[in-house]
């Protein structure tokens, strides 16, 4: 699925100029297609890891089955349970902003997680960080393009599965 994310990305024929990915494995692993297409090394950047959280490594239906785990689910816009949304976003956008003002030209690409690149959408649509999980758009190897305008303003200016093209199936994390 990385590799079809980054077969897609080299069809918009722009030049990506710098890679960035964060300390995870499974994201140094999905950097490693953007790395040979594009002849990058990648850089290690802590700031675009996922949030850690009081559920990891549970399933959320057992999780919330069990009364002593409600206590974290008090304040869902914080959220209550892990960093806070809007620090995500902060640090995102910190990474995002000196990845963008690092090169003289061309594009960076940034291999993250699923949350921290759908809250940071969130907040460049203007839109609450609060969401429900699982109305998330964000697949697996799913590629979000975003330009920052002369004001240092980020604006979307794109979404795409390319791996859902060729039939690949995201069936969640392993």
């Amino acid at each position: 699925m990385a590799q079809q994310a980054a077969d897609y990305v080299k069809t918009l024929d722009r030049p990506v100029t710098s890679l960035v990915c964060s300390p995870l494995q499974r994201t140094q692993e999905s950097a490693e297609p953007f790395a040979e297409v594009f002849g990058l090394e990648p850089r290690i950047d802590e700031r675009v890891i996922e949030p850690t959280n009081v559920f990891e490594g549970k399933r959320m239906v057992l999780a919330l089955i069990n009364p002593w785990n409600w206590r974290h689910l008090r304040k869902p816009a914080l959220p209550s349970w892990g960093e806070p949304y809007a620090d995500v976003i902060g640090r995102m956008n910190r990474a995002m902003t000196e990845a963008w003002k690092s090169v003289d030209a061309g594009d960076v690409v940034i291999v993250s997680h699923q949350l921290p690149i759908w809250v940071t959408h969130l907040a460049v649509a203007g839109l609450p960080s609060r969401h429900d999980p699982r109305d998330r758009r964000c697949a697996l190897s799913s590629v979000t393009s975003f330009e920052m305008d002369d004001s240092g303003k980020w604006t979307e200016i794109a979404y795409a599965e390319p791996a859902s093209l060729s039939g690949a199936v995201d069936v969640g994390a392993v």
